[in-house]
């Protein structure tokens, strides 16, 4: 059950995500709930980095998400 918990909160991070910054991002669904696990991740490794404990939440994890869309956008940008 936790893994689709996990699918699910991502799917919906990555959403969110995609919706604050600006721009068109042509991703798929499977790539925006990876976006947002990972996203997840980073934001409670920068948390960690700055000394919070405990989880992050859903800020962070849309923080997170963000950095890692900006991320993948410089990586797979068509000059």
């Amino acid at each position: 059950m936790g893994l689709i918990v996990t699918i699910i909160v991502g799917f919906v991070v990555g959403l969110l995500a995609r919706a604050i910054m600006p721009g068109n991002q042509s991703m798929g669904l499977i790539m925006t709930t990876i976006l947002g696990i990972v996203g997840a991740i980073v934001g409670q490794f920068g948390a960690n980095a700055l000394g919070m404990t405990g989880p992050v939440g859903w800020v962070g994890s849309i923080v997170g998400a963000i950095i890692v869309l900006l991320i993948y956008g410089m990586v797979t940008k068509r000059g």
